[in-house]
């Protein structure tokens, strides 16, 4: 429980709403709770939600204090020219969450002297667009710019994007969308025509030890020991917002247990079992598993171990991961080492009989073999190259050789007359016989390459290729 409640980002907000019940989880069970609900439970919903949360009260006051992001605000750099040039242009700043895309907004805002406007995409809507609207159009009507920042602007559908458009073409206010996701792919072409796209970094160890010592100097805190900072530092995973929230916890738990020194032990019995950010159906979900498939694919073992457990670390789904292996042993492996699929199916099925940690073993065992499986594509190119084919052809006749003939009036018609039946043949190989639709060239959808079994395939297509032209 304590673990999924440190993503609260407003932590008196929570203890307005939730205290009473935990408080009642507390007094019901008192010996069983963790420290992070003793602290909760204990706490008065005004002796904490009294301050503002930490990661708001060290939010950034003027550019030279943001850390981080010195890729976009080093000098010289695009959003530092942005900043300096005294006219404030529309973009997308598209990164991971708690990396700075909301402080950036706000401080550009402070920097041209214009009215800032947010919006919560995941909680606004139409009606909140048209009052961001008439409020812009008040600023503007007293000689004051207004920039309208959209947090999550991917949550917007086609509609709702669609209507920022004349106000960022006729100037009434400059648009500064943030997203987790994909420009790409999540907003809309006509507003990513007009706004330029800044990608955000996740913070670095380094950028978070100096927002945990800027905490420590600002605000009354605890000692922590290097060891726990550097725990922090690991769970935060590149987030500040989610350091700080942390920080938070940990600051009025060491209050309400009178913990002199915060140390690691005790830092992990708060805490819990850390858990990395992930976002399941996100750009880090398909960027990971991308780069999983790419690691079985380059020979890479290693690389791809390390992928593996990364995403079952993160949260994914072991089965999810074992159909995409079953992917990769059909799409890059093929028939170069046929064993290939059966070991990705039965590495599904001890899944799905062993569960979670003892099966994922298996999977770890299959990427391995995937990884150093000689390597082909050549079914899965010929696949597609046949249903290409098949597409813009259309639809040929069957020969009527080919066809079945289970009735007097069908033999009559000539179906499957003249067919040769390979096991009577010599070797199994009805040489000369033609399979194709008449009248279709003969074509090589399938060419096997150089490596494993499809060495031996390559020859023996040869060799049937060859009898097939001496028979006519």
């Amino acid at each position: 429980m304590g673990v999924a409640l440190l993503y609260i980002k407003t932590w008196g907000l929570w203890v307005d709403s939730w205290a009473p019940w935990v408080h009642a989880a507390y007094t019901a069970h008192p010996s069983n709770a963790s420290p992070f609900l003793r602290t909760v439970a204990s706490s008065s919903p005004s002796s904490v939600s009294s301050h503002p949360p930490l990661a708001e009260s060290l939010r950034p006051k003027h550019l030279r204090e943001v850390i981080g992001q010195q890729h976009l605000l080093g000098e010289g750099k695009a959003l530092r020219v942005a900043f300096e040039s005294g006219q404030p242009h529309s973009c997308i700043l598209w990164g991971p969450p708690g990396v700075g895309k909301t402080t950036i907004a706000r401080l550009m805002a402070d920097a041209f002297d214009a009215q800032f406007i947010a919006i919560s995409a995941v909680l606004g809507g139409v009606k909140d667009i048209r009052d961001a609207v008439e409020q812009a159009q008040v600023a503007q009507g007293q000689g004051r710019r207004t920039i309208l920042f959209v947090d999550e602007v991917h949550r917007f559908n086609k509609s709702q994007q669609d209507a920022f458009l004349s106000h960022v073409e006729s100037g009434l206010f400059t648009f500064i969308g943030a997203t987790t996701e994909n420009p790409s792919f999540e907003v809309n072409s006509a507003l990513l025509s007009r706004a330029a796209v800044y990608v955000l970094q996740p913070l670095t160890d380094t950028d978070l030890k100096q927002i945990v010592a800027l905490a420590l100097a600002r605000q009354a805190q605890p000692a922590i020991e290097s060891i726990a900072i550097d725990r922090l530092v690991a769970y935060a995973d590149g987030d500040a917002r989610r350091l700080l929230n942390t920080l938070e916890t940990v600051r009025v738990a060491a209050q309400q247990e009178q913990v002199p020194e915060v140390t690691d032990a005790w830092l992990v019995e708060l805490l819990g079992e850390r858990m990395r950010r992930y976002d399941k159906g996100g750009d880090q979900f398909f960027d990971s598993i991308s780069a999983l498939h790419k690691s079985v694919r380059g020979s890479d073992p290693d690389a791809a171990l390390y992928w593996l457990v990364r995403m079952l670390d993160g949260g994914a789904d072991p089965r999810y991961m074992a159909r995409r292996l079953v992917r990769m042993a059909t799409e890059d492996i093929g028939l170069a080492d046929p064993r290939a699929l059966r070991l990705a199916l039965d590495c599904a099925e001890v899944y799905e009989r062993l569960g979670s940690p003892e099966g994922e073993l298996a999977l770890a065992e299959c990427v391995v073999y995937l990884a150093v499986a000689p390597k082909s594509n050549a079914v899965y190119k010929a696949f597609n190259e046949a249903r290409a084919f098949v597409k813009k052809d259309g639809t040929r006749p069957v020969p009527l050789h080919l066809r079945n003939a289970p009735t007097r009036l069908m033999k009559q018609l000539d179906y499957g007359k003249n067919y040769r039946y390979a096991h009577d043949e010599a070797d199994g190989f009805a040489a000369g016989e033609r399979y194709l639709p008449d009248g279709m060239p003969d074509t090589a959808f399938y060419r096997p390459v150089e490596r494993g079994l499809e060495i031996r395939i390559a020859e023996k297509l040869r060799d049937l290729k060859a009898r097939n032209k001496k028979a006519g």
